[in-house]
């Protein structure tokens, strides 16, 4: 896999880029990265809040025995400063993994470094458990976007792991009462899923992205008002009993 700008370093954990003048590294974290966990946690927090919606809360321990346990990506200037950050979960005895808690410093955001760490934790989860689905849960459309590029599909909930200790992760989210009263087969975000036993090719999944964007958009804005309007009626009907 050699992406599109970076300067490829030969090692598929590590990719150079300079934007803007300001080079980064992306790279498999360790523990010496942990002085970043405090930072990388409370950067989840505020923009999980500012979508207003969420990803499974993490304590800053939990993030550095993701980096002492070599199943994280981080990116950082060339100067220790933090730029971004993603690591695996593994669930349903190692069948399915998850790339989770995507992050990006404020002032790196839109400049493709998201899409690096994306390709890099997704060379690592092939390495490390090659016959593992892969698979995400995203309400953002650019996260879609990525995904597509690296070979996910669009699936039913149905389709990922029943992991109860993976769902209990969504307790923190302010929608986890829709999850629950969709009996987990809906809510606001978008599934997706890489079948290394069975996928297409990423042409294929990125054509078909470009070709169903404007659709995949429209769908996500519907399923977002039509979940909150079913979940208020049915919370004021709750109420008055």
């Amino acid at each position: 896999m050699t992406p599109d700008n970076p300067i490829w370093t030969g090692d598929p954990t590590l990719y150079q880029r300079f934007t803007l003048s300001v080079p980064f590294i992306i790279r498999v974290a360790t523990l010496a990265d942990s002085v970043y966990a405090t930072i990388i946690t409370e950067e989840m927090a505020i923009s999980a809040a500012a979508r207003g919606t969420g990803i499974a809360k993490r304590s800053p321990e939990y993030v550095a025995k993701k980096m002492e346990e070599g199943k994280a990506v981080i990116a950082i200037e060339q100067n220790g400063t933090w730029v971004g950050f993603c690591y695996i979960e593994v669930w349903g005895h190692e069948t399915f993994v998850a790339n989770s808690g995507l992050i990006v410093a404020p002032a790196h955001r839109k400049s493709g470094v998201a899409k690096l760490i994306k390709q890099t934790i997704f060379q690592l989860s092939r390495e490390r458990y090659p016959t593992a689905k892969i698979f995400g849960l995203t309400t953002g459309l650019a996260v879609m976007k990525i995904n597509s590029d690296l070979g996910y599909e669009p699936v039913t909930y149905s389709e990922l792991t029943d992991d109860e200790e993976f769902w209990a992760g969504c307790k923190s989210c302010v929608n986890y009462e829709i999850l629950l009263s969709k009996d987990r087969k809906n809510c606001m975000c978008t599934a997706m899923l890489y079948d290394p036993a069975d996928h297409y090719t990423t042409q294929e999944t990125s054509s078909a992205f470009k070709s169903n964007s404007k659709l995949y958009e429209r769908f996500m804005k519907f399923k977002h008002n039509h979940l909150m309007q079913w979940f208020r009626k049915k919370e004021k009907k709750t109420s008055k009993l």
